[in-house]
């Protein structure tokens, strides 16, 4: 199993911003060549974070993005629904009655890992990168 990267950056942009000043925006460039990537690229992830309310667009000559939501009610869960959406990761192809035994199984693992990620929060990731 694999996220895209698109992912992996809004996981590094919304732990950037947890880490910023609730106050002042952080622009997209910065945020770009912070990871790498292009600003346009990174204006696409931003727009799908922005449309869940979990960060906000500020316009202006010192716009850019922040944190619209508490810090502490967002999860792994929640970025990564907004970027990869809730489909389910295994759909069984073939018709087996009720319910195919092989998705069952990959239904129950994929129910525990959103389990954990949903009661991780970058919050607590933040937390440990401080402390270290």
């Amino acid at each position: 199993m694999k996220f895209t990267k698109a992912t992996n950056y809004a996981l590094h942009t919304m732990l950037k911003l947890f880490e910023a000043s609730p106050v002042k925006p952080i622009g997209v460039q910065e945020l770009a060549e912070m990871q790498g990537v292009s600003p346009t690229y990174l204006s696409k992830i931003l727009t799908r974070l922005v449309k869940t309310g979990m960060i906000e667009s500020v316009s202006g000559v010192n716009g850019g993005y922040r944190l619209s939501r508490k810090k502490e009610d967002m999860t792994f869960l929640d970025i990564i629904h907004a970027i990869e959406g809730t489909a389910s990761l295994f759909e069984c192809d073939f018709f087996h009655g009720d319910e195919c035994s092989i998705q069952a199984v990959m239904k129950e693992a994929e129910e525990k890992m959103e389990s954990h990620l949903k009661n991780t929060k970058l919050t607590d990731l933040a937390l440990k990168q401080s402390q270290a």
